[in-house]
């Protein structure tokens, strides 16, 4: 698979099979809410709002939903105060994880984490023992029938970004984050059909990991993921194509 982690490779294709769509829906009304309240309600004012919308927009969210999540990060509506906060911790085979929440209840939070790492072959870290492997980047998904490969990377490359692979039918364009609004503008202009619209955490080294970590590893990826507080879980782990192949044969 590409450059981009081996988990939200994965997620992204689950994504679809488990019609999670409430959730996502939840997590993405977050992000807008605490980005509309820290930066302001106009998108095009707010660089971390016109991300989070970009990413609604991408799952199809209905307006109605993004304009609420926004007048509840403005004070026009009531709504909830949540705090950001980042775990860092270790998973079976040794991978770094890294865990992006949004709680109201910061210790009800960390303790739920802690126990789903540590009863699942993982354990939590210091501040700062993990992050530094990971750089943030604009991450797109548009799927291959859309445009023609060279087209698209033309396009892509030329309005900053960084990389454009093909995946299991999708392209997967990566930008820096100063890119990430003028890619995803360009590919909107061209009414280009984009799956996923995020910032990211990718790692800048890996950790292979065997067939037994590495069903653990993805059993304690999607608990996490689970998590109504967690909204990303980003980690280092690398299983190869025959090593994934099993671990699906054998669920």
């Amino acid at each position: 698979m590409s450059g981009h982690s081996k988990w939200s490779t994965i997620k992204h294709k689950k994504g679809a099979a488990d019609a999670k769509r409430g959730k996502i829906f939840t997590k993405l009304i977050k992000e807008i809410t605490v980005a509309a309240r820290m930066g302001g309600g106009d998108v095009d004012a707010n660089p971390r709002l016109r991300t989070a919308v970009a990413g609604a927009k991408a799952q199809n969210m209905p307006q109605d939903n993004i304009q609420r999540a926004i007048k509840k990060g403005t004070g026009d509506l009531e709504g909830v105060n949540y705090e950001e906060i980042t775990y860092e911790g270790y998973g079976p085979g040794g991978a770094a994880i890294l865990i992006e929440a949004l709680t109201d209840n910061k210790n009800r939070t960390v303790g739920e984490v802690r126990a789903i790492l540590g009863k699942n072959g993982g354990n939590m870290g210091e501040s700062g023992c993990v992050a530094y492997m990971f750089e943030k980047k604009g991450y797109i998904v548009v799927p291959a029938d859309t445009k023609d490969e060279d087209e698209l990377m033309e396009l892509v490359l030329e309005a900053g970004a960084d990389d454009l692979q093909e995946v299991d039918g999708k392209y997967e364009i990566v930008t820096a984050m100063e890119n990430f609004d003028t890619v995803h503008k360009t590919l909107e202009d061209k009414s280009i059909k984009m799956e996923v619209a995020e910032l990211t955490a990718i790692p800048s080294n890996t950790v292979p990991v065997d067939e037994k970590n590495g069903k653990a590893l993805l059993r304690l990826m999607d608990l996490l993921d689970d998590h109504d507080d967690v909204q990303k879980v980003y980690s280092n782990f690398d299983i190869s194509d025959e090593v994934l192949a099993a671990i699906e044969a054998d669920s």
